[in-house]
């Protein structure tokens, strides 16, 4: 009886474990594909093993590729060099005097595209990836705008150039001021649009927004630059812009700064944006600029009044701010406002652009 009522019982403990380890394979199955589906939706520019979309992820990395977007600019082409022990991508083409391009967060050298191909009928130009961005290295640190002005000088000796014209938006802005600030030497002329380098007015912007700075229906309101404060938070950006919390920002971002949202920054154009920051260490670049503004602050104290050449264009909302900067650290700038025009200046109105450009830089 004993020996029987053993039997039974390890024939009952043999079906439990077989259930068991049943019910275990189609959980680990269920996890598994969670898993997929959360990795995907944290970044979905990176491959994950079973999503099931392997091959859309590659086309679209492709598709944003700068081997695929230069093939868009006729006679341009990628280019790579390794200057202060970091190797910085560019976008060259044309022929005549260099006319270095330095765009803004949260864009790429493909920010210039517009304007890149008339430009280049009269001057060599390189739009430029610069350190933290694109396809450039992403070091943890030299973020501060005098080092990253240091890397662009290195970069104009290695090609060749004794001085060269540059023009900076956004966070391109402040690293041109500051070449022109540390290298004058190097510096033919110079245009700034639509951002200063960042000085003591930055520490004034105050926490609570101003009255009106979200009204959309007004596209002449001024803008309140919340991000610079958020962008400087350590790591929290980086664990929260993921998958589309990253999308939505980006986009209330470019939708925020243009003046007419519709005729602004088109959805690929943004697509090509948003792959570029979806990995962690782009994003962490990208907000480094942000972080190294109190020491670009103290900089700012020790340079001289620029004596080159100054242009500085602004759109409807970034033209006071810049008007201000330019009549205090430059010698006789030459300014200029853009009505109907928002932050993306090159995207907005890039015929306006290429003519002011083609005017100062001659």
């Amino acid at each position: 009886m004993f020996g029987r009522k053993s039997r039974l019982f390890a024939k009952f403990m043999s079906i439990t474990l077989i259930m068991a380890l049943m019910l275990l394979s189609a959980c680990a199955g269920n996890n598994n594909r969670q898993i997929g589906e959360y990795a995907a939706d944290k970044n979905p520019n990176e491959t994950v093993a079973n999503s099931g979309n392997d091959q859309a992820h590659q086309a679209a990395n492709k598709a944003y590729s700068d081997e695929e977007l230069v093939k868009e600019l006729p006679g341009f082409q990628n280019g790579y060099k390794k200057v202060n022990g970091i190797t910085i991508h560019y976008v060259e083409g044309g022929k005549g005097e260099p006319l270095f391009l330095l765009p803004g967060w949260p864009e790429t050298w493909y920010a210039f595209h517009k304007i890149m191909p008339a430009l280049a009928e009269k001057y060599h130009v390189y739009s430029i990836d610069y350190r933290g961005m694109g396809s450039s290295d992403k070091p943890e640190s030299g973020y501060d705008k005098k080092t990253m002005a240091s890397d662009i000088y290195a970069l104009v000796k290695e090609l060749g150039y004794e001085k060269i014209n540059i023009a900076g938006h956004d966070i391109g802005a402040t690293i041109s001021y500051s070449f022109a600030a540390n290298y004058p030497q190097a510096t033919k002329k110079l245009a700034l649009l639509d951002a200063s380098h960042p000085n003591e007015n930055f520490l004034k912007i105050p926490i609570l927004p101003p009255p009106g700075v979200y009204d959309v229906s007004n596209p002449d309101r001024a803008k309140f630059y919340w991000w610079f404060a958020f962008n400087t938070i350590p790591e929290l950006p980086e664990q929260l812009l993921q998958g589309k919390q990253l999308d939505i920002a980006f986009n209330w971002l470019f939708d925020y700064l243009a003046y007419d949202k519709a005729a602004s920054i088109t959805k690929e154009e943004r697509a090509i944006y948003i792959a570029a920051y979806a990995k962690p260490e782009a994003l962490r670049a990208g907000n480094d600029w942000y972080r190294a503004f109190r020491q670009d602050i103290e900089d700012l104290k020790t340079y001289k009044k620029l004596s080159v050449p100054v242009l500085g264009i602004g759109g409807v909302s970034g033209y006071q701010m810049l008007d201000a900067f330019l009549r205090e650290y430059a010698t006789d700038p030459k300014l200029v406002k853009l009505d109907k025009t928002g932050h993306w200046i090159s995207e907005e109105n890039p015929q306006e652009t290429i003519n002011l450009f083609n005017e100062f830089f001659r």
